[in-house]
């Protein structure tokens, strides 16, 4: 549970990963959770019909910048996403973009479209300076592109991707135009219209700071309509506790459109940025509240508990959370802060203080391995199957650019432009 004692004196620097839930959101989570207990799911439904099937949507609504018909509820950003990938009537001579900042949840769900349907999954090179490439962008749409899945601020790296020149830019085409926005909605303003994208997903226990297992999404009608004849959109709905709780959070007067202040995340990132030994991850011109970094000789493992003992609460993010972006950049595991509207310049202090204090205290030793003692194989053990390697396939032209390629199945169907 996303709750930590609001007496304690801890910083906690992590409303990217698990934000602290309010008091009063945590009271309703608890009310409504011991109701369940005591008079069964079906007594809960009855009275909280109003919350679950009115009042939250219109509060999604206020936030995404939709209309509250088209917003729907889920466990999670990635299983909304997943969720629609799994019905799309996509074939082989389909296009589908992701770029190198999608998240491992997302691309599992890509890869599943491809293997299902055939399509042609490419991913969107970047500029030099980390930013996508949108003059390739403008070049390569056409008829053929299907789908287009963009993620608003990834889980690795604090860059704010343009997800609304994205959107002029696959307008005239028809494509369905997919955004994840989980890292961004509640530290950034987002807006589906302005955006121009069918399909924005959330998770509501970050930045929102409400409970963990109840995501929302924005499907556009268009998106409703493809999938009707392949059997709708497949979503459970969460706990009805947890959706209340949920409501409660966007309730708040900083949940409608509570950005970091800009000044909490400078300083954030001077402090990450003047401390010895420190390297930064920021690809990007544009920078949100989320701030990735590591040190030469002090593991990420290590320096989140030296911190966590200073009472600096922070995260360690693996490159197998972002797999196209971080490994080919030599990140392995790294430091990951974030800060949200209830954090303080005295809090980046007290932060900034505990990493100078952590990266200069002696690194232990490294033990020596022992080999392990030799043990009998388990009888008839079935041969381990091979993994899948992915192979970049380089084009004609100067520019690199990554092709996933796939031998998928018999075309079954397109989502032609416009439909």
């Amino acid at each position: 549970m996303n709750a930590m004692s609001h007496d304690d004196r801890r910083v906690h620097l992590n409303a990217a990963g698990l934000g602290r839930m309010p008091p009063a959101v945590l009271d309703v989570l608890t009310t409504w959770t011991r109701f369940e207990d005591r008079y069964g799911p079906y007594e809960l439904e009855d009275r909280l019909d109003d919350v679950l099937h009115r009042e939250v949507h219109e509060r999604l609504a206020a936030l995404l910048g939709a209309p509250s018909r088209d917003t729907v509820l889920c466990t999670g950003a990635a299983e909304g996403f997943a969720a629609v990938l799994s019905r799309l009537p996509l074939g082989p001579r389909d296009r589908v973009w992701t770029t190198p900042y999608e998240s491992a949840a997302n691309l599992t769900a890509l890869f599943a479209l491809r293997a299902r349907t055939g399509c042609r999954l490419e991913v969107v090179p970047l500029r030099p300076d980390g930013d996508m490439d949108l003059e390739w962008m403008a070049t390569h749409a056409g008829g053929d592109l299907a789908l287009v899945s963009v993620t608003h601020v990834p889980a690795g790296c604090g860059i704010v991707n343009p997800v609304e020149e994205i959107g002029d830019i696959l307008a005239p085409h028809g494509c369905l135009y997919a955004v994840d926005a989980s890292y961004a909605v509640g530290q950034l303003p987002v807006d589906a219209g302005r955006i121009g994208c069918q399909l924005l997903t959330g998770d509501g226990w970050r930045f929102l700071r409400g409970p963990q297992s109840v995501g929302f999404a924005y499907v556009a009608p268009r998106v409703h309509d493809v999938l009707a004849p392949y059997g709708g959109l497949p979503l459970a709905p969460p706990h009805g506790a947890a959706v209340a709780a949920l409501n409660a959070a966007l309730a708040r007067p900083t949940a409608a459109f509570a950005p970091a202040p800009g000044d909490l995340a400078s300083l954030l990132r001077a402090a990450v940025e003047d401390t010895p030994g420190i390297e930064v991850v920021a690809p990007g011109r544009v920078q949100s509240g989320i701030v990735t970094f590591r040190h030469g000789e002090l593991p990420a493992a290590l320096a989140r508990r030296r911190l966590a003992d200073r009472g600096i609460v922070v995260w360690k993010t693996v490159a197998q959370e972002t797999p196209l972006y971080l490994p080919g950049r030599g990140v392995v595991t790294a430091v990951r802060a974030s800060v949200h509207p209830d954090d303080s310049a005295e809090d980046i202090e007290r932060f900034s203080a505990a990493l100078k204090d952590a990266v200069t205290e002696p690194c232990p030793l490294p033990t020596r391995n022992r080999r392990p003692l030799p043990t009998a194989p388990a009888p008839h053990a079935p041969p381990a199957r091979p993994a899948a390697v992915l192979t970049p396939r380089p084009r004609s032209s100067g520019r690199r650019h990554l092709t996933l390629v796939s031998d998928g199945p018999s075309d079954t169907g397109r989502l032609r432009p416009g439909a």
